[in-house]
Parts: structure tokens; C-alpha cells; sequence
């Protein structure tokens, strides 16, 4: 097929890293430009992806602010995730030309919130049918991240765990691989209108960190359930509490930062008296050293959306050039994801 010479993209308009702010979008226009660039070329091991939805997640929030684990890049468009229609390719990338897939944009630099995106070959997944292009477009950075996770849950061999951001579409997803094996999740949320919600989806203990009474409601759930891994989307204050509540042998695993404050460890002689361990999460570095484990998590991943046990709550599909003005209401909106369509 003929391709344009140009293209619409949300560009970057900064370089490298930035000093902390926090993780809120409150405008794009400090961080993306809307603009027009020429269309990219796909190197050898690469691809060019006509996007058909681009996703939005905590980790473009905090990449477009210079918070992230990788810099940026002044003019390249951001976005890290998306589906859409491979319409060329490099040679060692040609098998997937004319096919509809999932794609990740970390390796590559080039990025989903534009009208073509480039990815590796190898951070491409070939879409099975019956998986929305909603469902396609998200998934790999969360579903992929909640069997990881849910994994590290299972090597335990305990029922109960703790996670926070409880109202996340990650958090919603890890809960149904808990309630079919029959888990126990407590989760935090900062509003009650989400408790009932949460707790149909399988959450044991659904707690308000906003609530008066949360630390006693903590000390409570951590007796009664006694949870040894801790999923954290948030850190601060809030994250430091619950591990200092948690038992002998507590894992704090991070792999967010929402609450852009000090966070302290309440107890720090717990590391040593109680066998306590703090470490990190990065999506990436997993599907480095998965293996095979990797092959079985797309496959799951995908059947979940196909056969309707996973669904991606969508609380917007905003048009690419509708996003400067609208992205940073939507994203403020809760329990749903929000969509870029070139």
C-alpha cells in the first residue's frame, strides 16, 4: 500500500528526565505538542503499525513528565501502548505485515499516540478473534503485568495478599485470577463508593485510606488474614503503613508511584527482626527473563478478553485531535480507561 509522507502525532516537547511533580495530568501542554512529522521507517527487527487505538496508563503519565524509568525524547511522539494494522515492515519483521496486533513502543522510542507508531517484532502480539480493539489496545501493559504479579502471589502458597489502587483496571484484573483460585485480596481505595464494586469482584477487605478509622480497619484485616505479599501501585505514607501493619516476612513489591511524597519506613528494624523485604516491579525486565512463562501469559491474556472473563472498562475513546483538550479530564475520571483514536 501507498503510505503518506506525514503523519499527526502527540510529540514530546522535553528531553531526558525531570525533577519530581506529581502524578496527575492536569494539562498536556507542558509535555506533548500536537503536530505533524513525516512517517517513520521500520528498521530491520521492526515494524510500522497504522494505529487503530492507542491506550493511555499511569506509566505515559509519568513518561511524558520525565518520571519514568527511560528519558525522553524531544519531537518523537509518546504513547506506549496500542493496536492497530502492521502495513510495513523490516526483513526479519515481514511475516507480520497485514496483520492486526498488539504492540508495545518501549524499545522502540516511537510512540502510539500518533497516526503510525513503530514497534520491535518482538514486542508485537498477533490478535486471535473475538479481542476488541479496546482490549487489544491495553493489552499488554496491564494484563500481562497482572499474571506476572498474580504469579509472584501464587509462589507464596498463602490465600491472602494486599494491593493498593484497589480501583485500578490492573488492580480489577489481578481480582478476577484471584476470585476463580478462590484468593483472598485486601484492597485500598480513597472512596467508598467503590467498596461494594471491588468487593463483588472478589476483594475480601475493601479499605477507604481516606476513612477515620482506616488504620484500625487495617490492623484488623492484617490480623485476621495475616498477608505476606503486598502489591504497590502508590507508595507514600500510605504504603509505608500497611507494611509496618503486615506480618514476619512481609514483601513490599513497588511498581507505581502515584503519591510523588516522602515515603518512609515506619519500622526499618522489621527488616531486620522480621525478615521484611522491600523490592520492585518493572513490566520489562519480567518479559526479559520470563521465557516461556511470557508465551503462556499472551496466551492467557488473550483468550481471558476473547472468551469475555477479562473486559476493559473505558470511560473515553477521545480522536487524536480532540486529545490536547480533552486527555487530562478524562484521565481525571474514575474506574475506566481512556483511548487516543487517530
Amino acid at each position: 500500500m501507498t503510505l503518506p509522507d506525514d503523519m499527526q502525532a502527540l510529540v514530546l516537547n522535553n528531553d531526558g528526565f525531570a525533577l519530581k511533580s506529581d502524578s496527575v495530568l492536569e494539562a498536556l501542554d507542558p509535555y506533548v505538542t500536537l503536530t505533524r512529522i513525516g512517517v517513520p521507517q521500520p528498521g530491520p527487527s521492526q515494524v510500522l503499525v497504522k494505529v487503530s487505538l492507542a491506550s493511555i496508563n499511569p506509566s505515559d503519565v509519568m513518561f511524558i513528565k520525565g518520571q519514568y524509568g527511560q528519558p525522553r525524547v524531544k519531537g518523537q511522539p509518546a504513547g506506549f501502548e496500542g493496536v492497530g494494522t502492521v502495513v510495513a515492515a523490516g526483513e526479519a519483521a515481514a511475516p507480520l505485515v497485514g496483520k492486526r496486533i498488539a504492540f508495545a513502543t518501549g524499545q522502540s522510542g516511537w510512540g502510539s499516540w500518533a497516526d503510525y507508531a513503530i514497534a520491535e517484532a518482538g514486542a508485537c502480539i498477533p490478535l486471535i478473534e473475538g479481542v476488541r480493539d479496546e482490549d487489544g489496545a491495553a493489552l499488554i501493559v496491564n494484563p500481562l503485568t497482572a499474571i506476572a504479579m498474580f504469579g509472584i502471589v501464587r509462589e507464596t502458597g498463602e490465600k491472602a495478599f494486599v494491593m493498593t489502587a484497589g480501583a485500578s483496571q490492573l488492580s480489577k484484573l489481578i481480582l478476577e485470577l484471584a476470585k476463580e483460585a478462590g484468593y483472598r485480596p485486601i484492597v485500598t481505595v480513597r472512596r467508598d463508593d467503590q467498596i461494594e464494586a471491588l468487593k463483588a469482584a472478589g476483594a475480601v477487605h475493601v479499605l477507604n485510606a481516606t476513612a477515620d478509622d482506616f488504620h484500625e480497619k487495617l490492623r484488623e484485616a492484617m490480623k485476621a488474614e495475616k498477608p505476606r505479599i503486598f502489591l504497590d501501585a502508590v507508595t507514600g505514607s500510605l504504603a509505608s503503613a500497611i507494611f509496618a501493619a503486615m506480618p514476619r516476612g512481609a514483601r513490599w513489591i513497588v511498581y507505581g508511584r502515584m503519591d510523588l511524597g516522602d515515603t518512609q519506613i515506619a519500622e526499618p528494624g522489621q527488616l531486620i527482626f522480621m525478615n521484611k523485604r522491600i523490592e520492585g516491579f518493572w513490566l520489562t525486565e519480567w518479559m526479559r527473563q520470563a521465557g516461556e512463562r511470557r508465551k503462556e501469559a499472551v496466551i492467557e491474556a488473550q483468550t481471558r478478553f476473547g472468551d469475555g472473563r477479562w473486559k476493559t472498562d473505558v470511560t473515553a475513546i477521545v480522536p487524536l485531535a480532540e486529545a490536547m483538550a480533552r486527555v487530562p479530564e478524562e484521565l481525571a475520571k474514575p474506574n475506566g480507561k481512556v483511548f487516543i483514536k487517530p
